[in-house]
This record gives structure tokens, C-alpha cells and sequence, in this order.
């Protein structure tokens, strides 16, 4: 990727919270990437999403198990960590968009929390 990849700004393909919610759970849902810090993830996360940090991403992608040309989504507070994100993915092959309007957005809609203690 370029170094201007790696800004948080600029547009990227996405999905609307309530449109994420309705396909999870389902055979074709996506997998969900949280890109977001530790501590954020603590506070709660989209059932059944991964955790892998933005700057880790690159180096565990691979590790994710994730078949390329799958969708995926990345989530990140208030997508805008979810854009680099997104680029990276699409990048490698996946079918990437972000989740519009980021966690904050989730919740705002009363969509479902999961705190990883409750996997």
C-alpha cells in the first residue's frame, strides 16, 4: 500500500448498521474485522466480530483465515480507522467495506453489543 493509503480519509464502500445486523447470523454474512484499540473492544463489539487492531492488521490478516474474494466489513468507533482498513483488504483481494458511521452508529441504531467476555 502507499503511505496516503494509510489516511483516515476519503471514501470507501459501506453498509448501513441495520442492514449489517440483518445479514448476521445468516450463511452469507460477512466476517467482521473491529479494527478499533483493546480498551474499545472491552466496551463492547458487533456479535462475532474479530479484533485485530488497524496497525496490526497487514502482518495478522493472514492469520485471520479469511478466504480472499469474501466480504468483509471493518469496524472501527466512527469510521474513520475503518478506511485504511478497507483499502488494505481490498487490496488482498476481499471484497472489503466498513461499517457506516462506526460503532457509534451501531449503537445509536439499539443494534446488539457483544462484550468478548461473552463469547
Amino acid at each position: 500500500m502507499r503511505w496516503f493509503d494509510w489516511l483516515p480519509f476519503g471514501r470507501v464502500p459501506e453498509i448501513a448498521p441495520e442492514e449489517l445486523a440483518a445479514r448476521l447470523g445468516r450463511a452469507d454474512a460477512p466476517a467482521v474485522i473491529d479494527v478499533r484499540t483493546g480498551p474499545e473492544v472491552a466496551r463492547g463489539t458487533l456479535p462475532g466480530a474479530k479484533h485485530v487492531p488497524v496497525r496490526e492488521l497487514a502482518v495478522r490478516l493472514e492469520s485471520l483465515g479469511l478466504t480472499p474474494g469474501s466480504e468483509v466489513v471493518a469496524v472501527c468507533e466512527s469510521a474513520h480507522r475503518s478506511i485504511p482498513a478497507v483499502r488494505l483488504l481490498r487490496e488482498k483481494g476481499f471484497r472489503a467495506v466498513q461499517l457506516a458511521g462506526g460503532m457509534a452508529a451501531w449503537r445509536r441504531a439499539g443494534l446488539p453489543v457483544e462484550r468478548p467476555a461473552e463469547r
